[in-house]
């Protein structure tokens, strides 16, 4: 099933890709969502810093954050499969990968039959 929002998106994604770099380390404020959940979320969050993308781009270290307000406004493209959103007046791409994983317990089934 598709998500329905840039949140959904990234609570699933195991890496990033922002404006066509490759991303691996990203934090998700999982503290200010769950507090934005239970009701208990101050009255300043929408600005504070949700989503933070680290990389590294040749030997430059590239840093991006969105606040949850930017986050919430992202638009989904069906063409390329990407988020866009906002940040400081520029517009950034962004596509989220959830890794595949392999479930390796069929093999012991297999040895005790």
């Amino acid at each position: 099933m598709k998500p329905t929002s840039l949140i959904e998106a990234l609570q699933d994604a195991d890496m990033l890709e922002i404006d066509g770099l490759y991303a691996w380390q990203f934090d998700l404020d999982t503290e200010l969502l769950a507090q934005i959940s239970a009701g208990t979320a101050g009255s300043d969050s929408s600005a504070k810093p949700l989503l933070q993308v680290h990389c590294i781009d040749g030997r430059e270290r590239r840093l991006w954050k969105f606040s949850l307000a930017s986050v919430q406004a992202a638009r989904h493209s069906e063409e390329d499969d990407s988020w866009h959103l906002e940040s400081d007046g520029v517009s950034h791409g962004l596509k989220c990968f959830a890794a595949f994983r392999g479930d390796n317990d069929d093999d012991d089934d297999e040895g005790e039959a």
